[in-house]
């Protein structure tokens, strides 16, 4: 124990100053301030960066968890670790977006906070994965959003509606009008709305490839193998490393494990997909079959999407819920408005996509029609610039993952 204690004391005087040793859970999260950032120069061949004080931090947490190990099976971030002696940026980048922000590390830990050493993985952690986002988003400029989104999220939402709402007074010169059968196309013509929501999607597509290229590129990840892309996929379909290391869940508001965040987490994603097949059924429908909407309530694509639909209203409805029990010191409590605001963000799509189905044969429809593409408008211009990247760079960070623990580990430190 004595000779942990002085490997900790020596990481800890390698990577700056320790906190105040009289620090407390509470008063860490309501002190927490925004750290100095140096620009992320991006250099073919994976040349090193200047750090942030934020990847320091990360550096020496790490350092001290490299000499310790206790939690070396909770998660993919320890054993990643143990397979490095230092932390650059790019490893720093790579372990916190593999980081899943599970808690398990932070209770079982004797140096997190009060202790002197002030050892807090998560937050450290989401400090850095924020920073990511923004160091590789592209277009650059754009990067900066993710400072304010919870507002950059509400001026996305009220421009959208403010747009589709006009739209809809112009085509119909009443958001309340006769009933239309259902027929969406009465109001915004099928090419219009193909068109927009389109270039919209691809876009926001095209900013995230660029995005995640950057960081795969800087992580040097090696070669890519069958294997590995299928237990990668694997990983992040099942959320494996929200499992605590143990099958038992997560860590939120104290020490007791929960299931409760991945199953919500499943609940949001496969809500998605199955809304996002509903629209793809729908679209072979229209171009290759010639069948237009509004489709009956039992056809695929409605069926699709009201599954989905239910989906989007139980996740996100259960992640907001654990977000606002969630312990300050498990995260970063300054990026809680960009967590809230997409969360909140997907829970209004569904819930205007569902009333929409629902009164669709009303003369209501044109005013949840616009309501509804607006949401599901603002989504698509945040895309790349809200909570949404969190899942591509982790998939990424997990198939780097899957990739370098099928090669030989050079330093034979610690278990695989």
């Amino acid at each position: 124990m004595k000779q942990l204690e002085a490997l900790v004391k020596q990481a800890s005087a390698m990577h700056m100053a320790t906190p105040d040793v009289s620090v407390t859970p509470a008063r860490t999260a309501e002190g927490h301030t925004n750290m100095k950032e140096t620009p992320v120069k991006f250099v073919r061949g994976g040349a090193s960066a200047p750090t942030t004080e934020n990847e320091t931090e990360v550096a020496r947490v790490m350092q001290i968890c490299n000499a310790c190990r206790y939690c070396e099976g909770f998660c993919a971030v320890f054993p990643a670790m143990t397979r490095r002696l230092e932390f650059g940026k790019a490893d720093v980048n790579y372990l916190a977006n593999l980081c899943h922000n599970c808690g398990a590390c932070l209770y079982a830990c004797q140096y997190a906070p009060p202790h002197e050493f002030a050892v807090n993985v998560p937050q450290a952690m989401a400090k850095v994965r924020v920073q990511t986002y923004t160091d590789y988003a592209w277009p650059a400029a754009l990067g900066k959003l993710y400072r304010h989104n919870g507002l950059t999220l509400s001026l996305a939402t009220a421009a959208a509606l403010a747009l589709f709402l006009v739209l809809a007074m112009m085509s119909t010169g009443s958001l309340i009008h006769a009933p239309l059968a259902g027929n969406f196309y009465a109001i915004f013509p099928h090419n219009t709305l193909a068109l927009m929501f389109g270039v919209v999607f691809l876009l926001a597509i095209l900013a995230l490839g660029i995005g995640v290229t950057r960081f795969w590129r800087n992580v040097s990840p090696g070669k890519a193998t069958g294997p590995a892309v299928a237990e990668a996929a694997h990983d992040a379909l099942r959320l494996r490393y929200l499992d605590g290391g143990h099958g038992k869940g997560c860590n939120e508001s104290d020490d007791a494990f929960t299931q409760a965040r991945r199953r919500f987490h499943h609940f949001t994603f496969y809500g998605f997909m199955l809304c996002f097949a509903a629209t793809c059924v729908a679209t072979l429908y229209h171009y290759l079959l010639d069948l237009h909407a509004p489709y009956p309530f039992f056809s695929v694509p409605v069926i699709l999407g009201t599954l989905g639909g239910i989906g989007l209203l139980i996740g996100p409805a259960g992640l907001l819920w654990l977000n606002l029990r969630r312990h300050p010191m498990q995260g970063d409590v300054a990026q809680r408005p960009m967590d809230r605001g997409f969360i909140v963000l997907l829970f209004l799509i569904s819930l205007t996509g569902l009333a929409l189905l629902a009164f669709r044969d009303t003369g209501a429809m044109g005013l949840l029609l616009a309501v509804h593409l607006g949401t599901v408008m603002a989504l698509f211009l945040t895309l790349p610039y809200s909570k949404f990247a969190h899942g591509i760079y982790r998939s990424a960070a997990l198939l780097k993952w899957n990739i370098e623990k099928r090669q030989p580990n050079s330093l034979q430190l610690g278990s695989d």
